[in-house]
Protein backbone atom coordinates (compact mmCIF):
# COMPACT_ATOMS: atom_id res chain seq x y z
CA UNK A 1 0.00 0.00 0.00
CA UNK A 2 1.32 3.65 -0.63
CA UNK A 3 2.49 5.84 1.93
CA UNK A 4 1.17 8.57 -0.03
CA UNK A 5 -2.82 9.43 -0.23
CA UNK A 6 -4.76 9.26 -3.33
CA UNK A 7 -4.02 12.00 -5.86
CA UNK A 8 -7.09 13.75 -5.86
CA UNK A 9 -6.68 14.07 -2.08
CA UNK A 10 -3.72 15.35 -2.46
CA UNK A 11 -4.59 18.07 -5.27
CA UNK A 12 -7.67 19.30 -2.71
CA UNK A 13 -4.53 20.28 -0.55
CA UNK A 14 -1.75 21.48 -2.80
CA UNK A 15 -4.34 23.31 -5.53
CA UNK A 16 -5.74 25.92 -2.49
CA UNK A 17 -4.82 29.42 -2.89
CA UNK A 18 -2.72 28.36 -6.24
CA UNK A 19 -2.71 31.59 -8.63
CA UNK A 20 -1.59 29.25 -10.89
CA UNK A 21 -0.37 25.72 -11.86
CA UNK A 22 2.04 24.75 -15.19
CA UNK A 23 0.78 22.28 -15.65
CA UNK A 24 -1.84 20.39 -13.54
CA UNK A 25 -1.57 17.65 -15.28
CA UNK A 26 1.78 16.98 -15.31
CA UNK A 27 1.80 17.81 -11.63
CA UNK A 28 -0.95 14.92 -11.44
CA UNK A 29 1.33 12.34 -13.51
CA UNK A 30 4.24 13.61 -11.05
CA UNK A 31 2.17 12.45 -8.16
CA UNK A 32 0.77 9.20 -9.67
CA UNK A 33 4.20 8.55 -10.06
CA UNK A 34 5.38 9.05 -6.46
CA UNK A 35 2.57 6.82 -5.41
CA UNK A 36 3.47 4.04 -7.65
CA UNK A 37 7.59 4.15 -6.36
CA UNK A 38 7.36 5.18 -3.43
CA UNK A 39 9.36 8.52 -4.22
CA UNK A 40 8.48 11.47 -2.49
CA UNK A 41 8.82 14.87 -4.89
CA UNK A 42 11.60 16.89 -4.33
CA UNK A 43 9.83 20.61 -3.65
CA UNK A 44 11.46 23.58 -3.29
CA UNK A 45 10.90 27.64 -2.20
CA UNK A 46 13.92 29.80 -3.30
CA UNK A 47 14.04 33.21 -0.43
CA UNK A 48 16.78 35.72 -0.70
CA UNK A 49 18.09 36.58 2.48
CA UNK A 50 17.66 40.23 1.58
CA UNK A 51 15.84 41.82 5.02
CA UNK A 52 16.03 40.88 8.29
CA UNK A 53 12.56 39.80 9.30
CA UNK A 54 9.77 37.99 7.45
CA UNK A 55 6.09 38.86 7.19
CA UNK A 56 2.86 37.27 6.65
CA UNK A 57 3.12 37.60 2.95
CA UNK A 58 6.63 35.98 2.83
CA UNK A 59 4.44 32.76 4.85
CA UNK A 60 2.35 31.59 1.60
CA UNK A 61 5.25 29.77 -0.14
CA UNK A 62 6.45 28.57 3.35
CA UNK A 63 2.49 27.37 4.05
CA UNK A 64 2.42 26.09 0.76
CA UNK A 65 5.90 24.04 1.23
CA UNK A 66 4.32 22.67 4.71
CA UNK A 67 1.54 21.26 2.49
CA UNK A 68 3.60 19.06 0.43
CA UNK A 69 5.71 18.49 3.91
CA UNK A 70 2.33 17.68 5.39
CA UNK A 71 1.77 15.16 2.37
CA UNK A 72 5.37 13.38 2.63
CA UNK A 73 7.28 14.63 0.05
CA UNK A 74 10.54 16.09 -0.09
CA UNK A 75 10.79 20.13 0.76
CA UNK A 76 13.82 22.14 0.34
CA UNK A 77 14.35 25.32 1.46
CA UNK A 78 16.88 27.18 -0.31
CA UNK A 79 18.70 30.20 1.16
CA UNK A 80 19.72 32.31 -1.67
CA UNK A 81 23.18 33.30 -0.85
CA UNK A 82 24.89 33.58 -3.63
CA UNK A 83 22.02 35.05 -5.41
CA UNK A 84 21.41 37.61 -2.66
CA UNK A 85 24.57 39.00 -4.10
CA UNK A 86 22.71 40.29 -7.48
CA UNK A 87 19.65 40.65 -5.89
CA UNK A 88 16.16 39.56 -7.87
CA UNK A 89 15.19 42.32 -9.85
CA UNK A 90 11.59 41.12 -9.95
CA UNK A 91 9.30 44.13 -9.43
CA UNK A 92 12.23 46.41 -9.49
CA UNK A 93 12.83 49.08 -11.72
CA UNK A 94 16.04 49.84 -10.66
CA UNK A 95 19.38 47.78 -10.15
CA UNK A 96 19.11 46.45 -6.45
CA UNK A 97 21.96 47.74 -4.06
CA UNK A 98 23.83 44.63 -3.61
CA UNK A 99 24.26 43.13 -0.32
CA UNK A 100 27.63 42.29 2.15
CA UNK A 101 28.24 38.87 2.84
CA UNK A 102 27.90 39.51 6.68
CA UNK A 103 24.65 41.04 5.84
CA UNK A 104 23.47 38.25 3.71
CA UNK A 105 24.69 35.86 6.61
CA UNK A 106 22.96 37.50 9.35
CA UNK A 107 19.86 37.88 7.47
CA UNK A 108 20.17 33.92 6.39
CA UNK A 109 20.39 32.79 10.14
CA UNK A 110 17.45 34.85 11.06
CA UNK A 111 15.41 33.46 7.90
CA UNK A 112 16.02 30.07 9.22
CA UNK A 113 15.28 30.44 12.84
CA UNK A 114 11.46 32.28 11.65
CA UNK A 115 10.49 29.61 8.78
CA UNK A 116 10.73 26.78 11.06
CA UNK A 117 7.54 28.45 12.85
CA UNK A 118 5.90 26.88 9.99
CA UNK A 119 8.02 24.21 8.06
CA UNK A 120 8.81 20.93 10.19
CA UNK A 121 12.36 21.73 11.05
CA UNK A 122 13.61 17.75 10.88
CA UNK A 123 11.71 17.35 7.67
CA UNK A 124 13.54 20.40 5.99
CA UNK A 125 16.12 20.00 3.54
CA UNK A 126 17.99 23.77 4.00
CA UNK A 127 20.15 24.52 1.38
CA UNK A 128 22.65 27.18 0.04
CA UNK A 129 22.81 28.09 -3.78
CA UNK A 130 26.22 29.08 -2.86
CA UNK A 131 27.13 25.46 -2.95
CA UNK A 132 27.20 24.96 -6.44
CA UNK A 133 27.13 28.49 -8.05
CA UNK A 134 30.04 29.81 -5.87
CA UNK A 135 31.88 26.63 -7.70
CA UNK A 136 31.29 27.77 -11.10
CA UNK A 137 34.51 29.09 -13.34
CA UNK A 138 34.53 31.05 -15.78
CA UNK A 139 33.84 28.49 -18.81
CA UNK A 140 31.15 26.70 -16.85
CA UNK A 141 28.93 30.82 -16.82
CA UNK A 142 29.75 30.97 -20.55
CA UNK A 143 28.41 27.21 -20.88
CA UNK A 144 25.23 27.56 -18.68
CA UNK A 145 24.19 31.16 -20.27
CA UNK A 146 24.92 30.06 -24.00
CA UNK A 147 21.33 28.38 -22.75
CA UNK A 148 19.71 32.03 -23.48
CA UNK A 149 19.52 34.74 -25.74
CA UNK A 150 19.45 38.47 -24.85
CA UNK A 151 15.94 38.79 -26.65
CA UNK A 152 14.62 35.92 -24.25
CA UNK A 153 15.72 38.21 -21.40
CA UNK A 154 14.48 41.23 -22.61
CA UNK A 155 11.07 39.25 -22.64
CA UNK A 156 10.91 39.44 -19.16
CA UNK A 157 8.61 42.33 -17.87
CA UNK A 158 10.97 44.20 -15.17
CA UNK A 159 13.46 44.18 -18.50
CA UNK A 160 11.14 45.13 -21.24
CA UNK A 161 9.93 48.35 -19.42
CA UNK A 162 13.89 49.39 -18.40
CA UNK A 163 14.53 48.82 -21.81
CA UNK A 164 11.97 50.97 -23.20
CA UNK A 165 12.41 53.68 -21.04
CA UNK A 166 16.12 53.51 -21.58
CA UNK A 167 17.21 52.79 -17.97
CA UNK A 168 20.10 50.58 -17.52
CA UNK A 169 20.02 47.29 -17.05
CA UNK A 170 23.20 45.86 -15.39
CA UNK A 171 24.75 43.08 -16.95
CA UNK A 172 25.09 40.98 -13.59
CA UNK A 173 20.76 41.15 -13.62
CA UNK A 174 20.55 38.88 -16.33
CA UNK A 175 22.31 36.25 -15.06
CA UNK A 176 19.63 35.76 -11.58
CA UNK A 177 16.77 34.11 -13.61
CA UNK A 178 19.95 31.83 -15.21
CA UNK A 179 20.98 30.89 -11.63
CA UNK A 180 17.64 30.68 -10.53
CA UNK A 181 16.99 28.21 -12.92
CA UNK A 182 20.37 26.32 -12.28
CA UNK A 183 19.19 25.96 -8.88
CA UNK A 184 16.47 23.99 -10.13
CA UNK A 185 18.62 21.84 -11.95
CA UNK A 186 21.47 21.01 -9.17
CA UNK A 187 18.30 19.91 -7.04
CA UNK A 188 16.75 17.78 -9.44
CA UNK A 189 13.56 19.66 -8.55
CA UNK A 190 9.87 17.91 -9.52
CA UNK A 191 8.15 21.23 -8.11
CA UNK A 192 8.95 24.92 -7.17
CA UNK A 193 6.71 27.66 -6.00
CA UNK A 194 7.16 31.05 -6.69
CA UNK A 195 4.97 34.16 -6.43
CA UNK A 196 2.77 34.74 -9.63
CA UNK A 197 5.67 37.83 -9.93
CA UNK A 198 7.98 35.08 -10.66
CA UNK A 199 6.72 33.72 -13.73
CA UNK A 200 9.97 34.45 -15.77
CA UNK A 201 12.54 33.25 -13.09
CA UNK A 202 10.42 29.97 -12.77
CA UNK A 203 10.28 29.09 -16.35
CA UNK A 204 13.58 29.44 -17.15
CA UNK A 205 14.39 26.19 -14.20
CA UNK A 206 12.14 24.22 -16.50
CA UNK A 207 14.18 25.81 -20.15
CA UNK A 208 17.31 24.61 -18.09
CA UNK A 209 16.39 21.14 -16.86
CA UNK A 210 15.55 20.25 -20.78
CA UNK A 211 18.74 21.60 -21.66
CA UNK A 212 20.15 19.18 -18.91
CA UNK A 213 17.87 16.33 -19.85
CA UNK A 214 15.95 16.18 -16.56
CA UNK A 215 12.02 16.69 -16.57
CA UNK A 216 10.97 20.11 -16.19
CA UNK A 217 9.72 21.17 -13.02
CA UNK A 218 5.93 22.11 -12.39
CA UNK A 219 5.58 25.65 -11.54
CA UNK A 220 3.25 26.09 -8.54
CA UNK A 221 2.50 29.95 -8.62
CA UNK A 222 1.44 31.38 -5.36
CA UNK A 223 -0.95 34.77 -5.46
CA UNK A 224 0.13 38.24 -3.73
CA UNK A 225 -0.85 38.58 -0.54
CA UNK A 226 -2.32 42.67 -0.01
CA UNK A 227 -1.59 43.59 3.44
CA UNK A 228 -3.67 45.57 5.98
CA UNK A 229 -5.44 48.34 4.06
CA UNK A 230 -6.91 45.59 1.51
CA UNK A 231 -5.21 47.39 -1.80
CA UNK A 232 -1.18 46.76 -2.48
CA UNK A 233 0.95 44.10 -1.76
CA UNK A 234 1.76 43.47 2.07
CA UNK A 235 4.96 45.42 2.84
CA UNK A 236 6.59 46.88 5.57
CA UNK A 237 7.64 49.90 3.54
CA UNK A 238 4.05 50.20 3.10
CA UNK A 239 3.43 49.98 6.57
CA UNK A 240 0.63 47.79 6.17
CA UNK A 241 2.50 44.01 7.42
CA UNK A 242 2.14 41.81 9.95
CA UNK A 243 5.54 40.46 10.61
CA UNK A 244 5.75 37.09 11.96
CA UNK A 245 7.76 37.84 14.98
CA UNK A 246 5.53 40.34 16.72
CA UNK A 247 4.17 39.88 19.84
CA UNK A 248 1.16 37.79 20.04
CA UNK A 249 -1.52 41.24 21.03
CA UNK A 250 -0.57 42.78 17.73
CA UNK A 251 -0.64 40.38 15.86
CA UNK A 252 -4.14 39.28 16.79
CA UNK A 253 -5.11 42.98 16.45
CA UNK A 254 -3.73 43.74 13.15
CA UNK A 255 -5.30 40.38 12.13
CA UNK A 256 -8.61 41.60 13.66
CA UNK A 257 -8.56 45.23 11.55
CA UNK A 258 -8.62 43.40 8.03
CA UNK A 259 -11.57 43.51 6.07
CA UNK A 260 -14.40 41.11 5.82
CA UNK A 261 -13.88 40.38 2.36
CA UNK A 262 -9.91 40.27 2.96
CA UNK A 263 -10.61 37.85 5.86
CA UNK A 264 -11.58 35.51 3.24
CA UNK A 265 -7.81 35.16 1.09
CA UNK A 266 -5.99 35.06 4.72
CA UNK A 267 -8.11 32.16 5.73
CA UNK A 268 -6.79 30.58 2.01
CA UNK A 269 -3.48 31.49 2.02
CA UNK A 270 -2.14 31.68 5.27
CA UNK A 271 -3.98 28.64 7.05
CA UNK A 272 -4.08 24.74 6.48
CA UNK A 273 -8.07 24.79 6.72
CA UNK A 274 -8.88 23.24 3.15
CA UNK A 275 -10.87 24.79 0.79
CA UNK A 276 -14.15 22.63 1.21
CA UNK A 277 -14.37 23.87 4.73
CA UNK A 278 -13.53 27.39 4.12
CA UNK A 279 -16.37 27.47 1.55
CA UNK A 280 -18.81 25.71 4.50
CA UNK A 281 -17.59 29.43 6.67
CA UNK A 282 -18.33 31.46 3.79
CA UNK A 283 -21.31 29.60 3.46
CA UNK A 284 -22.27 30.27 7.06
CA UNK A 285 -21.49 33.73 6.58
CA UNK A 286 -23.77 34.22 3.76
CA UNK A 287 -26.63 32.81 4.80
CA UNK A 288 -26.09 34.62 8.65
CA UNK A 289 -25.94 31.25 10.74
CA UNK A 290 -22.44 32.40 11.84
CA UNK A 291 -21.24 36.41 12.57
CA UNK A 292 -18.19 37.01 9.95
CA UNK A 293 -16.76 38.74 13.55
CA UNK A 294 -16.36 35.15 14.48
CA UNK A 295 -14.79 33.53 12.05
CA UNK A 296 -12.59 36.44 11.78
CA UNK A 297 -11.79 36.41 15.52
CA UNK A 298 -11.34 31.95 14.48
CA UNK A 299 -8.61 33.24 11.85
CA UNK A 300 -6.90 35.89 14.39
CA UNK A 301 -6.36 33.17 16.76
CA UNK A 302 -5.32 30.19 13.95
CA UNK A 303 -2.55 32.20 12.70
CA UNK A 304 -1.27 33.69 16.22
CA UNK A 305 -1.42 30.35 17.70
CA UNK A 306 0.54 29.03 14.69
CA UNK A 307 3.42 31.49 15.65
CA UNK A 308 3.16 31.94 19.31
CA UNK A 309 0.92 28.61 20.53
CA UNK A 310 -2.54 28.21 21.49
CA UNK A 311 -1.85 29.18 24.94
CA UNK A 312 -0.72 32.90 23.78
CA UNK A 313 -3.59 33.41 21.09
CA UNK A 314 -6.04 32.77 24.08
CA UNK A 315 -4.25 35.92 26.09
CA UNK A 316 -4.77 37.82 23.47
CA UNK A 317 -8.01 36.79 22.24
CA UNK A 318 -8.59 37.97 25.43
CA UNK A 319 -6.84 41.04 25.84
CA UNK A 320 -7.99 41.95 22.36
CA UNK A 321 -11.72 41.62 23.77
CA UNK A 322 -11.13 43.66 26.66
CA UNK A 323 -9.61 46.93 24.83
CA UNK A 324 -11.82 46.67 21.44
CA UNK A 325 -15.25 44.95 22.37
CA UNK A 326 -15.83 45.61 26.26
CA UNK A 327 -14.06 48.92 25.83
CA UNK A 328 -11.82 48.43 28.81
CA UNK A 329 -8.53 49.10 29.08
CA UNK A 330 -5.36 46.42 29.31
CA UNK A 331 -3.93 45.74 32.73
CA UNK A 332 -0.45 46.39 31.37
CA UNK A 333 -1.38 49.25 29.27
CA UNK A 334 1.23 52.29 29.35
CA UNK A 335 0.20 55.26 31.35
CA UNK A 336 2.06 58.63 31.50
CA UNK A 337 1.04 61.25 33.73
CA UNK A 338 0.61 65.02 31.78
CA UNK A 339 0.37 68.64 32.85
CA UNK A 340 -2.37 70.41 31.30
CA UNK A 341 -0.21 73.29 30.31
CA UNK A 342 2.23 70.65 27.80
CA UNK A 343 -1.32 69.68 25.84
CA UNK A 344 -3.88 72.85 27.11
CA UNK A 345 -5.54 74.20 23.81
CA UNK A 346 -6.45 77.74 25.16
CA UNK A 347 -4.78 81.47 26.22
CA UNK A 348 -2.50 82.07 28.63
CA UNK A 349 -5.13 83.67 30.87
CA UNK A 350 -7.70 80.88 30.55
CA UNK A 351 -5.12 78.43 31.50
CA UNK A 352 -4.05 80.36 34.67
CA UNK A 353 -7.35 80.04 35.35
CA UNK A 354 -8.17 76.29 35.12
CA UNK A 355 -4.78 75.40 36.75
CA UNK A 356 -5.79 77.73 39.89
CA UNK A 357 -9.28 75.57 39.86
CA UNK A 358 -9.19 71.67 38.80
CA UNK A 359 -13.20 71.44 38.12
CA UNK A 360 -12.92 73.87 35.33
CA UNK A 361 -13.32 72.27 31.94
CA UNK A 362 -10.00 72.29 29.89
CA UNK A 363 -9.64 72.43 26.45
CA UNK A 364 -6.87 69.90 25.39
CA UNK A 365 -4.98 70.00 21.91
CA UNK A 366 -5.04 66.54 20.70
CA UNK A 367 -2.30 66.27 18.18
CA UNK A 368 -0.21 67.89 21.25
CA UNK A 369 -1.41 65.10 23.43
CA UNK A 370 -0.75 62.15 21.02
CA UNK A 371 3.15 63.84 20.77
CA UNK A 372 2.91 64.19 24.66
CA UNK A 373 2.32 60.67 24.76
CA UNK A 374 5.05 59.45 22.59
CA UNK A 375 2.54 57.66 19.82
CA UNK A 376 3.22 59.94 17.00
CA UNK A 377 6.93 61.53 16.84
CA UNK A 378 5.81 65.06 15.44
CA UNK A 379 2.92 67.26 15.84
CA UNK A 380 2.51 66.66 11.50
CA UNK A 381 2.39 62.89 12.03
CA UNK A 382 -0.07 63.69 14.46
CA UNK A 383 -2.26 65.58 13.17
CA UNK A 384 -2.52 63.06 9.90
CA UNK A 385 -3.25 60.48 12.35
CA UNK A 386 -6.36 62.98 13.63
CA UNK A 387 -7.45 63.37 10.23
CA UNK A 388 -7.66 59.13 9.74
CA UNK A 389 -9.19 59.11 13.06
CA UNK A 390 -8.36 58.65 16.79
CA UNK A 391 -10.32 57.57 19.28
CA UNK A 392 -10.76 59.39 22.49
CA UNK A 393 -11.93 57.27 25.81
CA UNK A 394 -14.33 55.31 23.42
CA UNK A 395 -15.59 58.31 21.25
CA UNK A 396 -13.87 58.41 17.74
CA UNK A 397 -13.18 61.92 16.90
CA UNK A 398 -11.67 63.58 14.14
CA UNK A 399 -11.20 67.60 15.23
CA UNK A 400 -8.20 69.03 16.50
CA UNK A 401 -9.37 69.88 20.39
CA UNK A 402 -11.73 67.91 22.88
CA UNK A 403 -13.04 68.95 26.44
CA UNK A 404 -11.72 67.88 29.63
CA UNK A 405 -13.69 68.35 33.08
CA UNK A 406 -12.58 67.87 36.46
CA UNK A 407 -8.56 66.64 37.11
CA UNK A 408 -6.91 64.70 37.91
CA UNK A 409 -8.64 62.33 35.17
CA UNK A 410 -7.14 59.80 32.65
CA UNK A 411 -7.93 59.70 28.95
CA UNK A 412 -7.57 56.67 26.57
CA UNK A 413 -6.17 57.51 23.36
CA UNK A 414 -6.50 54.82 20.59
CA UNK A 415 -5.62 54.57 17.18
CA UNK A 416 -4.15 51.55 14.98
CA UNK A 417 -3.14 49.11 17.26
CA UNK A 418 -1.60 51.48 19.53
CA UNK A 419 -3.28 52.86 23.05
CA UNK A 420 -2.05 54.76 26.08
CA UNK A 421 -4.07 56.35 28.94
CA UNK A 422 -2.47 59.94 29.34
CA UNK A 423 -2.79 60.56 33.46
CA UNK A 424 -4.22 64.34 32.97
CA UNK A 425 -3.46 66.15 36.06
Amino acid sequence: MSKFLPVDEQLDLLQKGAAEIIRVADLRERLEESRKTGRPLRVKAGFDPTAPDLHLGHTVLMRKLRHFQQLGHTVIFLVGDFTSLIGDPTGRNVTRKPLTREQIDANAQTYKEQVFRILDEKETEVRYNSEWLGKLGYEDIVRLTAKFTVSQMLERDEFHKRFQAEQPISLHELLYPVMQGYDSVMLECDVELGGTDQRFNLGCGRELQRHYGQKPQIILMTPILEGLDGVQKMSKSLNNAIGIHEPPAEMYGKLMSISDELMWKYWVLLTDLKQSEIDALRAEAAAGTQHPMEIKKRLARTITAGFHGEAAAAGAEEDWAKSVQQREVPANVERVSVQIRDVARMDAASLQRAEGNPSEPVHIDTARLIVRLDMKASRTDAEKQIRQGVTINGEKITKQWFTIGTRPCEVTVRFGKQIKVAHIL
